[in-house]
């Protein structure tokens, strides 16, 4: 499950509980957060992870000694229900290749008998930043390509979060492999659309909080599984949206929540039985 908070704008406390229950009924194993609040040694995730059981990892706060220590940090997340480790925060660049404020999260966690890789991102939104998202894009595809271990036999990388780029964008096709990308024998799969019903949009004009927006009704939020993999492990089962109503008279988010179901098994192929000469 990925989805982005909108951080503490609008009325974030009452959302906080909102939220919190959507998360509640959709039980995902791994959650991916973007524009997650921390301050004073809190933050949005912990206190989801501590309300509902899951061990949980941030970002780094890309801003932190560049405003006040009142100000509330910026940050990506992953929620798991077992322990994260390996966690790093990869920054994404800018368009001259310099460190930029955006961040990818990494982190392994073991679900049943299998352990995953899971990288939480979110890129830049105007617009016009086309070019700077492909240049963002491009590192997430790197770092997947750094963290993934065998593509034949090991379960797929899975990348989740706000892209702020519709599917038939630069840079969402790079990751998909309708545009050569930065590295051989390496694409990721579009979960919503191998098994989503409909456009999916997460950016959506009936959303009390985007009346007025420019562009609504986009799908912007994500969940990639990277290819090759050991079919069918990591293949999309299922796609939903969540999030979209209201709880107790309140919109959790601006953007909806993407849900996935993926496939947690390794299809065996019995090989012929040996021949025998005599």
């Amino acid at each position: 499950m990925t989805w982005n908070l909108w951080w503490r704008f609008g009325p974030w406390e009452e959302r906080a509980p909102a939220i919190a229950a959507v998360v509640a009924e959709q039980q995902p194993d791994v959650l991916c957060l973007q524009e997650v609040w921390s301050l004073e040694g809190e933050s949005a995730a912990g206190r989801l992870a501590e309300q509902l059981g899951y061990h949980h990892a941030l970002t780094d706060d890309p801003f932190a000694g560049h405003r006040g220590e009142s100000r509330p940090g910026f940050h990506n997340a992953i929620l798991s229900r077992s322990p994260l480790t390996d966690v790093v925060s990869h920054p994404l660049p800018r368009l001259d290749g310099t460190p930029g404020h955006r961040r990818a999260l990494s982190a392994r966690t073991t679900i049943g008998e299998l352990t995953w890789t899971v990288v939480s991102t979110h890129l830049d939104h105007r617009f016009d930043d086309s070019a700077l998202r492909e240049a963002q894009a491009r590192e997430v595809l790197h770092v997947v390509a750094s963290l993934r271990t065998d593509p034949d036999t090991e379960p797929p990388v899975v990348v989740c979060g706000d892209f702020n780029a519709p599917p038939d964008s630069d840079e969402v096709r790079l990751l998909t492999g309708r545009r050569a990308g930065p590295i051989r024998n390496l694409v990721l799969t579009d979960s919503w659309e191998a098994v989503g019903d409909g456009p999916g949009a997460t950016w959506r004009s009936d959303n009390p909080y985007q009346q007025a927006t420019a562009w609504p009704n986009r799908r912007l939020d994500y969940v990639f599984v990277s290819w090759p993999r050991p079919k069918p492990l990591g293949n999309p089962a299922a796609a939903w949206l969540a999030g979209t109503a209201p709880v107790d008279g309140v919109v959790p988010s601006d953007h909806a929540a993407v849900v996935v179901d993926l496939v947690d098994r390794v299809e065996r192929v019995r090989a012929p039985d040996d021949a025998v000469s005599s």
